[in-house]
């Protein structure tokens, strides 16, 4: 076959596809407007969302920020003047601090610094002397999926339970602890905190099989190191 034939069949091939496109899209134009327009819309959103959601986590990093300052501030000595901002006793520290803890859990329960803020409202309920409100804060925290912060929660949690003479569900939340520890509270720390449990029950024999085991897992460490002088302080 001559190139000019080859060349001519190609172009003919070439026309006809295009053809057959033009005419597809004019059968079709108001279905290829409407998925245009909704692709264009989803693009939209998905862009839109990440520019919220970038301007919303900035906004409560702030807010947890400053809240977390409060909590933090130094408190002054009880001969010093009134201040604003000074607080002279951890309750009234810990009060000012709640009231932006208790509204960026609110503003913010989506975000991870939402759920952080729920846990450190029920901190400063527990400061402020208020033991109801400080449970109600920890549970949803302690359920949170970021251990971290959940096994804070429980830890906290289990201190009121046993407060409130509730031992049975503070073992259980240190058996939980202990199951899935987390950087913030090791299972160590979690045993530690149930054989304390136990001495305040009086069984003293589960407490120091506790402390043995904490002992041999932790030889070198911090907590090995408590539950060896536990173990010697009960002979």
């Amino acid at each position: 076959m001559k190139t000019e034939t080859r060349h001519a069949l190609k172009q003919d091939k070439f026309a006809q596809a295009a053809a057959s496109g033009a005419s597809w899209l004019s059968d079709n134009k108001s279905s290829v407007a409407r998925w245009t327009i909704t692709i264009a819309v989803v693009v939209v959103l998905i862009v839109g969302g990440a520019i919220l959601w970038a301007v919303r986590t900035s906004a409560a990093d702030r807010e947890l920020g400053a809240a977390m300052d409060v909590f933090g501030t130094a408190l002054a000595s009880p001969e010093a003047p009134d201040i604003a901002g000074v607080y002279k006793s951890a309750a009234d520290r810990a009060k000012a601090a709640n009231t932006q803890f208790v509204a960026i859990a609110s503003k913010y329960s989506w975000l991870k610094q939402g759920k952080t803020a729920q846990y450190f409202a029920g901190i400063t309920y527990q400061e402020m002397g208020q033991t109801a409100q400080a449970e109600t804060a920890l549970k949803p925290a302690a359920g949170a999926w970021n251990r971290d912060l959940s096994n804070l929660a429980k830890i906290a949690l289990a201190g009121i339970y046993h407060q409130s003479s509730r031992d049975g569900e503070a073992e259980t939340l240190y058996n939980q602890i202990v199951a899935k520890p987390s950087t913030t509270v090791t299972a160590a720390a979690a045993q530690l905190n149930l054989a304390d449990l136990y001495v305040a029950q009086g069984k003293m024999d589960q407490a120091r099989a506790l402390w043995a085991k904490v002992q041999d897992a932790d030889k070198q460490g911090a907590a090995g190191e408590i539950a060896a002088q536990k173990l010697q302080q009960s002979k």
